[in-house]
């Protein structure tokens, strides 16, 4: 019994502007602040590899001094409506119809709502009452990644069942607006909102690229590298500057030991599906991999369309690799990074 990718469907805010574009919004933000301070960070924005960035708000209200509970009210609103948009579109790409789906997994870490997502859109979308729900949070970046090994073990031990992964994500609604640290001006310049869904099937007559193996990587003593403080004014960005770093040291135990499992190797792998976390993250995978003839291109390219908006990022990238309908017997590598510090991989194999 073999659990398979059948479609992967994205939805955008709509609110976006170019990065010129949000250049006198810093002028703003920044003004009482010293001129090299406001050149740095300028130059950081410029120089992030991301010309574009989609958000729940306008630029006025990212930028401005709404309360923690008025950011997060339009976090829910939003992110209701995204997430019903995603989820609609790849039922629509897939052909199944919304009673169709046996469990479903909504990810996200840039807000708070109880009930969860999921809760939400079984009735937006009318889905069935004894569906399976798992709303996952507190993960990051890596939860698109991981609500797939989730919804992989599940279908895995459910033949002939189908899933629903939807990540929706707004980091923008997390700019702490009196942060003036290098993380929180790192996070501005890199991350930007959107959602997407993924569905998987454990039905015999859908097709689409096989899960062959998943794994979870955990390094230890690493908690404070990446994540938010919850603080009086909102979820404030913890970004250690050792993270391209570390995760270049780790690449080894993270890459090879899992492809020998299944008797591969790196060169065998035609397609890497990896998170963008940034600029830098992408420069290391490339000076580890380049040599090998491997590529991030469409990473790179999601990272320069949209930026970083965790957990549905992976699949923006899985998007392009589905849509380009790769050949058959072709291997994909599927990575991405979250708090803990992990690491998130899946095998596929169209």
């Amino acid at each position: 019994m073999s659990v398979k990718i059948k479609a992967v469907s994205k939805a955008l805010p709509e609110f976006s502007r170019t990065t010129a574009e949000i250049i006198p919004f810093l002028d703003a933000w920044l003004i009482d602040q010293d001129d090299r301070f406001i050149r740095k960070v300028k130059k950081i924005f410029e120089n992030a590899a991301v010309d574009q960035r989609y958000s729940f708000m306008s630029p006025d209200e990212v930028f401005s001094d709404l309360s923690f509970e008025e950011r997060n009210d339009i976090y829910i609103r939003e992110g209701i409506k995204l997430g019903s948009e995603c989820l609609k579109s790849a039922l629509e790409k897939a052909s199944w119809k919304p009673e169709d789906l046996d469990y479903i997994i909504t990810v996200s870490c840039t807000g708070i709502m109880i009930p969860s997502l999921d809760a939400y859109l079984i009735n937006a979308l009318k889905l069935r009452q004894d569906i399976v729900r798992l709303p996952v949070t507190e993960m990051g970046c890596a939860a698109g990644v991981s609500g797939m090994i989730y919804a992989k073990n599940f279908l895995k031990a459910n033949p002939g069942k189908r899933a629903a992964v939807i990540a929706v994500e707004s980091p923008t609604a997390t700019l702490q607006i009196q942060d003036f640290s290098m993380a929180n001006i790192v996070s501005a310049a890199i991350f930007g909102d959107g959602a997407a869904c993924v569905l998987l099937s454990s039905n015999e007559g859908d097709e689409g690229p096989e899960i062959l193996a998943e794994e979870m990587y955990h390094f230890y003593d690493a908690e404070e590298m990446m994540g938010f403080r919850l603080t009086n004014t909102g979820l404030q960005m913890v970004l250690d500057v050792e993270v391209p770093e570390t995760i270049a040291e780790h690449f080894p135990q993270i890459i090879h030991p899992f492809l020998a499992k299944s008797n591969l190797e790196i060169k065998d792998i035609d397609h890497l599906i990896f998170h963008p976390g940034g600029k830098k993250i992408i420069q290391v995978v490339e000076s580890l991999f380049g040599e090998l003839g491997k590529n991030i291109n469409d990473t790179k390219e999601v990272l320069r369309l949209y930026g970083n908006m965790s957990s549905a990022t992976v699949l923006f990238v899985l998007e392009r690799f589905l849509d380009s309908k790769p050949k058959p017997g072709d291997y994909g590598l599927m990575l991405s990074f979250g708090p803990g510090f992990s690491a998130q991989r899946i095998l596929l194999k169209w």
